[in-house]
């Protein structure tokens, strides 16, 4: 990563940490991005570079994850399960990445407590959704339904994960995001596996 890439990324670190720590404290109500803006050292027009609201500020967005869905190299002559198996180990490198590089316990508590930043998960989960399921049936990957399918179960299975770990950490426990992930991953297969027969 050069220099320049490196000064946006961080600025864009920047920024989030901002909102997520605004929000926390006032609300999404009462945080303008006036005040996300100053907190983080810019300018309100270089926000809006980055995010265009700030609610997305809040949230890392599944921008990384469909490109690295979408991205993913997948044989023709694999069968549904096995694309579904291979989005699944892309989730879970995404997964550990987003572990390591955002404020995963804000957002979660943020996500219970502002319907508004669920709506924005909803609406992030069905623009994968639509992205995933696009892709696996332009490049003839999949039938319809098969893709969408797939993509509604990959979408799903982060989502749940996700809201399992926020309610873990809303009742006091101390929970492993990877491993509720993977749990999610195991649930499904057995819920589903009585359906293949």
């Amino acid at each position: 990563m050069g220099v320049r890439a490196e000064r946006k990324a961080a600025t864009r670190r920047d920024i989030q940490a901002a909102a997520l720590d605004l929000i926390e404290a006032a609300g999404l109500e009462a945080t303008t991005v006036a005040q996300i803006a100053e907190r983080a050292g810019v300018s309100e027009r270089t926000f809006f570079r980055y995010y265009v609201s700030k609610e997305a500020a809040a949230l890392p967005g599944q921008d990384e994850l469909i490109e690295a869905l979408v991205g993913r190299d997948l044989a023709r002559n694999m069968s549904p399960a096995q694309i579904r198996d291979e989005l699944m180990d892309v989730c879970r490198a995404q997964f550990a990445h987003e572990l390591e590089n955002y404020e995963f316990l804000q957002i979660s508590r943020l996500v219970l407590r502002e319907p508004k930043i669920l709506q924005m998960v909803r609406r992030q989960e069905l623009q994968l959704v639509t992205e995933l399921s696009n892709s696996l049936m332009e490049r003839k990957l999949l039938d319809r339904m098969q893709s969408l399918l797939v993509a509604e179960v990959i979408a799903c299975t982060w989502r749940v994960a996700w809201q399992c770990f926020a309610h873990e950490q809303d009742a006091g426990a101390d929970a492993d995001p990877a491993e509720l992930y993977e749990r999610a991953v195991a649930d499904l297969s057995e819920i589903a596996s009585p359906l293949g027969r």
